[in-house]
């Protein structure tokens, strides 16, 4: 497997979700999770059978060894991994951030009725700017979110910024299986299922179309373990989920 770099940047930084559009990257993505905001939790479930909150809490199992209590979430969306952190993790303080002010909404709405005003807080933010000083948390997760970064380097560099030293990562993120019968499923599902569905319930098909898109560019693996190493992070690893359709990445700092 190669890595995808175009120009100096990885290709995965030149998926947009409207290539006709002369928004920014993250200002198309901004636009398209506000517009599906009202149908992503319901999608989520759907599409990935119920399977993704294995894997969120799996990833956040990842966490329990160093016992935050200060943690930053990084592309909460609708919050799904900063409520589960609250019941696996027990940390004191959870900050949640998102470029998307419709998902923020969403999450707002689903951190009261769980009665946890008092431990999350959401924010509309961008990770390649983060607003927090050095060393401010002791662990930070990204689900599903690192694809999106405009300029992936610069969003995992801000993110090592702001973690403690001793301080994890833990990065949850779609990948391509290699076995090559679930690859081939996997690709249909990508290509045609996820958007056909996505158009149907979301009425939006280019939002799932810009998902396998940026699947397909993203690099996975021993590359990205590659970019955390090379934006200050040691100790990384990762671990293949569900027959390689989900991985997760570790490094600390």
């Amino acid at each position: 497997m190669t890595i995808f770099v175009v120009m100096g940047k990885f290709a995965h930084d030149t998926v947009v979700p409207d290539i006709a559009s002369n928004l920014s990257k993250k200002e198309q993505v901004a636009l398209m999770f506000n517009r599906i905001a009202p149908q992503y939790d319901f999608l989520n479930r759907f599409l990935s059978a119920g399977i993704d909150i294995s894997w969120r809490k799996k990833a956040l199992g990842a966490l329990k060894s160093i016992n935050p209590q200060v943690i930053l979430d990084v592309a909460t969306g609708t919050a799904d991994v900063a409520i589960l952190a609250t019941k696996l993790l027990g940390p004191k303080k959870i900050i949640g951030i998102d470029i998307s002010e419709g998902m923020l909404d969403l999450g707002r709405k689903k951190i009261r009725e769980a009665q946890l005003e008092n431990t999350i807080e959401l924010q509309l933010g961008d990770s390649e700017a983060l607003n927090f000083a050095d060393n401010s948390f002791d662990a930070v997760t990204v689900s599903f979110g690192v694809r999106n970064f405009q300029h992936l380097e610069k969003g995992l560099s801000e993110i090592n910024r702001v973690l403690k030293p001793c301080g994890k990562l833990v990065v949850l993120e779609f990948s391509r299986p290699s076995l090559p019968v679930i690859q081939q499923i996997y690709n249909l599902y990508m290509s045609i299922v996820a958007p056909g569905m996505g158009r149907l319930f979301s009425k939006n098909r280019d939002a799932y179309q810009y998902l396998n898109d940026s699947v397909q560019k993203f690099p996975e693996g021993k590359e990205f373990i590659q970019i955390l190493s090379s934006t200050g992070f040691s100790n990384t690893s990762f671990n293949r989920l569900s027959l390689g359709i989900c991985s997760i990445y570790i490094g600390e700092k």
